[in-house]
């Protein structure tokens, strides 16, 4: 990595909130029985501070929140909030649970006027705060919605106006972002950061490590022990290496060549697959490249394209955790079938396709096409119709209009021949919670007539993937929501289907366990199954072959995730300032507000200008107010900041989606 690039990343460090903790954690643990969930942690929290807490699922993250929130006591340890134990001091701390903690039967502002009265907060300053942070979170014109009636975007806001409400100095928020498309993902950062400026002390969980980039510190805790501290630059810059972005006609075969040369004294840290590209990651560069360059071409493979960039902080996870000695799930998938001799022909079309419900249009004249082999991915907002185009396509949903193609099937797409070629994982029902994981595997084996003597070699495949051997007879809904997940894909797929639907498959999933999800969705891509997917988190939609945006029930874009960057206009320039915060605000007073995006200590502003003249305007803006720029460089655009502005342009356009 360039020495000039390297001090500048740790000059992003120096800005830190100061001043005493807001948060004292000391030798603390956590046991349940024979279990130990926190295991002798010390951590501080500073005032004013936004710190994140990182960490596989079953890391010790959740136990330690419901101590700091008072909910229950430690077993050994003291942790103190404001000076007092964290029992004492409920009356100052806001906690905001993974379920949201929501009534649905109740309106948005009933919802309000409960945890206000719970709080003991006067009924007057109820409605004023109330109205205040739904005005914040541009819902006040939703205040007689029933809260079961809103989108995920909507509840996380109403959740977090909610704890907002009896005025806390703490925050707790676990995993408050997941299953949020993008746009209401960063509209929620943005608000964090405000109330961090205004006094709040923000301690949160995320599976998202671009989101634990906007912390100012994170940790990393690992069963119940906290193994690296500092700033998301800190962290980064620890790993000692860069990654590579290499692009080749063959990624399956690249993958498999460069895989062997992973390891310690090998040129590659780590290997991963995208869905135009592999990332390489590499202590140097420049080894790395030639030992790219000699492995490809010896079997035959041009390299298109090779660049190095700076690793990230999933790189850094994904690191140290296997420096812990996790790993992913090597066992072969137990195929007893192909679909090879199928690939590249037509798995599933759309042709005009439309649903109306009354006099509401959720998708309106939608064509595309997956074939064979190909991965897509349908990436929306809430409400901009993803999954009501899903339910079509499978044949779960008649079409007011438009044609469709299933599995070679144009008319009844409901024929138990086109059935069991499919496979389906439901964003919000897969498992039966009262089931054991067993009884689970066994009902949709059943489901899906998947032959008696594969039965039990399928289960047991299933139950490592996930990381879960030994445990088939636990109760599947005392799972953690990321191991439930990896239940339900193997449940999704062991049938071998020809086609295979997963909605937001890997929603609130660790790194390292999305990583063993993508491994396998690309070996079932390599075999000829046709993948159609939707997620929010934008890192892993890098991974399709191709993408589609869905805005207001409306396909506004297709492409490979890199076509669709590289046809956006204008330039996208970082800036590291000293007052981050109060920048970003000043640079939205005078543009369209998507243009500026705030991480952590770093400024993402995008221009339609020359980047030169743009970054001398903004410059000069910046340092006319007294703030100080640390660095500033053009860079790439992220699938993120692309999927916003398309989002934004539609918009413009008057398209919006169904919940506004």
């Amino acid at each position: 990595m360039p020495a000039a690039t390297v001090s500048a990343d740790l000059r992003e460090t120096s800005s830190s909130p100061s001043g005493p903790p807001a948060i004292q954690v000391r030798k603390l643990w956590k046991r349940y029985g024979s279990v130990e969930a926190v295991r002798g942690i010390d951590l501080e929290v500073k005032e004013r501070e936004i710190f994140g807490l990182i960490g596989p699922d079953g890391a010790g993250k959740t136990s330690t929140f419901q101590v700091l929130a008072g909910i229950m006591e430690a077993t050994s340890g003291d942790a103190i909030v404001f000076g007092k134990p964290a029992r004492q001091a409920r009356s100052v701390t806001g906690y905001l649970t993974q379920s949201f903690s929501l009534y649905p039967d109740l309106s948005v502002m009933e919802n309000i006027r409960y945890i206000g009265d719970l709080r003991r907060v006067p009924r007057h300053e109820i409605r004023k705060r109330g109205l205040r942070y739904l005005q914040m979170f541009d819902m006040d014109r939703f205040g007689d919605r029933l809260a079961g009636r809103l989108s995920g975007g909507m509840k996380q806001k109403l959740a977090l106006a909610c704890a907002l409400v009896p005025q806390p100095r703490i925050l707790l928020l676990d995993e408050p972002t997941t299953g949020v498309d993008p746009v209401s993902r960063r509209e929620f950062w943005d608000t964090l950061a405000h109330l961090a400026t205004e006094g709040l002390t923000i301690l949160i969980a995320t599976p998202y490590l671009d989101e634990a980039e906007r912390c100012n510190r994170v940790a990393f805790i690992h069963e119940g022990e906290i193994r690296q501290l500092g700033t998301p630059a800190e962290l980064r810059i620890s790993l000692h290496g860069a990654r590579l972005e290499l692009r080749t006609t063959n990624l399956g075969q690249a993958e498999e060549l460069l895989n062997k040369e992973v390891g310690e004294g090998r040129p590659f840290m780590d290997v991963q697959r995208f869905g135009d590209r592999l990332d390489l990651l590499a202590h140097s560069p420049e080894e790395a490249q030639q030992a790219a360059e000699h492995a490809l071409s010896a079997s035959g493979l041009k390299i298109d394209d090779i660049r190095i960039d700076h690793p990230t902080l999933e790189n850094t996870f994904v690191a140290r955790l296997r420096a812990l000695g996790q790993s992913i799930s090597n066992k072969p998938f137990p195929a007893h079938n192909t679909h090879t001799g199928l690939r590249g022909g037509i798995a599933i079309g759309a042709e005009n396709l439309t649903k109306r419900f009354g006099p509401f249009t959720a998708v309106n004249r939608v064509s595309l096409e997956v074939k064979y082999g190909e991965i897509y991915g349908l990436l929306g907002a809430n409400g901009a119709g993803k999954t009501t185009m899903i339910k079509m396509l499978c044949g779960l949903l008649a079409p007011t209009s438009g044609r469709m193609q299933l599995a070679g099937e144009h008319g009844n797409l409901r024929s138990p021949v086109v059935r069991e070629r499919i496979g389906y994982m439901s964003q919000k029902f897969s498992l039966y919670d009262d089931l054991s994981i067993r009884d689970n595997l066994e009902f949709f084996a059943g489901v899906y007539e998947i032959p008696e003597p594969e039965r039990p070699e399928k289960r047991s495949w299933v139950l490592e993937f996930s990381g879960l051997d030994g445990k088939e007879d636990q109760i599947t809904g005392t799972l953690p929501g990321g191991w439930k997940q990896r239940v339900a894909f193997g449940a999704a797929i062991s049938h071998e289907p020809s086609i295979l639907f997963l909605d937001e498959p890997t929603s609130g999933v660790d790194p390292l366990a999305r990583r063993a999800f993508w491994r396998m969705i690309n070996y079932l891509a390599d075999q000829g199954t046709a993948i159609l997917i939707t997620t929010h988190y934008l890192e892993e939609a890098e991974q399709c072959n191709r993408l589609g945006f869905m805005v207001a029930g409306e396909l506004v874009a297709q492409g490979t995730p890199s076509g669709i960057k590289a046809e956006q206009p204008g330039r996208l320039i970082e800036f590291v300032v000293d007052q981050p915060q109060r920048a970003a605000d000043l640079l939205k007073d005078k543009t369209e507000r998507w243009r500026v995006s705030l991480f952590g200590d770093r400024l993402h502003v995008i221009s339609d200008s020359d980047p030169t003249e743009a970054e001398k305007q903004t410059r000069e803006r910046l340092q006319a107010a007294g703030i100080e720029i640390i660095s500033a460089r053009e860079q790439r655009y992220s699938l993120e900041d692309v999927f916003i502005r398309v989002v934004e342009r539609a918009r413009a356009q008057g398209k919006v989606a169904a919940e506004e």
